[in-house]
């Protein structure tokens, strides 16, 4: 039977966790460091608070066992979510990881169960911002009074959620945060900006989202096959359908398909596929666990030189380089 917890019942665990980091890891004094209970598996939650109402957690979890997460009706702050490897599996939300971001705004969250996997590890970047943080960053300018900001702001009544895609330079500030390269006071202040400029690409992101008129094209129930098969396709990079076999599957026609990954995309199927390929062989390359041809195989190239050719055009350097922690030189 799967083990089900509150969060009394994780507080109260993590309390005796034992907390596996790397060797000679040293905090600085705006960080907690808490572990993950034994019994469930390994890993740590590192929380930094960044300013009065703004934090940043960085979370390394590997799962021995399937467990969830039981969280009720509570206050929400506007946060921000990426994660670096693995999935989040949500209830009340699509399954996120990969190219899909979280940002949602503040207010009251439903209650919800997080599902927790057994053999799979998560990193996870997540940042929480007090609503009155925000607004002060706009005192003055009667921006954050637009409609897209509002939803950012609900008070009382519900909270909305958005699921951003997640670009090469998001994922970059997410590692950058990660790796930070400072110490102390120095530290704090370069976390601080990486995570405005982050929540600048979240905000942008908003405002261009909710002017575009592309969804309007499509019926609604032919946007839900589209996205539909965005997830088939996310959830077999390695071995994904024909496009006819997906068009199939999700109930369109090949060309209805081809239309809706444009319209809603940018891009062709294929042309979705091997950027989701790139961007996740980008991911396993940073965490430096695999060779350069395991990676190549995990996102369906069997041929190593036609995945380095791909990457190459996708980020402008080559696969070792990037191995070898050069950034991208391409957006």
């Amino acid at each position: 039977m799967t083990l089900i917890l509150t969060p009394s019942d994780w507080d109260e665990l993590c309390q005796q966790a034992p907390i596996t980091c790397p060797q000679n890891f040293v905090l600085d004094e705006f960080e907690v460091l808490t572990g993950v209970p034994e019994y469930l598996g390994r890993g740590c939650n590192r929380v930094l608070e960044l300013s009065p109402g703004m934090w940043l957690t960085l979370s390394d979890e590997a799962y021995c066992r399937d467990w969830m997460f039981k969280e009720p009706e509570h206050d929400h702050p506007i946060q921000i979510g990426i994660c670096l490897s693995g999935f989040m599996h949500c209830d009340i939300h699509p399954k996120f990881g990969g190219t899909r971001s979280y940002f949602s705004g503040s207010g009251v969250s439903p209650a919800y169960v997080e599902q927790n996997h057994a053999g799979k590890r998560i990193i996870y970047v997540n940042v929480g911002i007090e609503p009155e943080v925000l607004k002060a960053l706009f005192l003055g300018d009667r921006a954050w009074q637009s409609e897209p900001m509002q939803q950012l702001f609900k008070g009382e009544d519900w909270k909305v959620s958005f699921y951003p895609t997640v670009t090469a330079r998001m994922r970059s500030l997410a590692q950058q945060m990660w790796n930070a390269p400072y110490r102390g006071a120095v530290k704090r202040m370069y976390l601080q900006a990486k995570v405005l400029e982050l929540l600048a690409m979240q905000l942008d992101w908003l405002d261009g989202n909710r002017s575009k008129p592309s969804d309007g094209q499509l019926k609604p129930t032919t946007l839900n096959c589209i996205y539909h098969a965005r997830e088939i396709l996310s959830a077999n990079l390695e071995q994904p359908p024909s496009v006819l076999e997906l068009a199939q599957r999700v109930g369109v026609s090949d060309r209805t398909l081809q239309r809706g990954f444009r319209e809603l995309f940018g891009k062709t199927v294929f042309g979705y596929l091997t950027e989701q390929r790139m961007e996740l062989a980008e991911q396993w390359l940073r965490q430096g666990n695999c060779t350069i041809a395991e990676i190549a195989t995990m996102v369906g190239y069997s041929n190593p030189g036609h995945f380095t050719a791909a990457f190459k055009r996708k980020f402008g350097i080559t696969p070792r380089e990037c191995l070898l922690g050069k950034m991208s030189v391409l957006e």
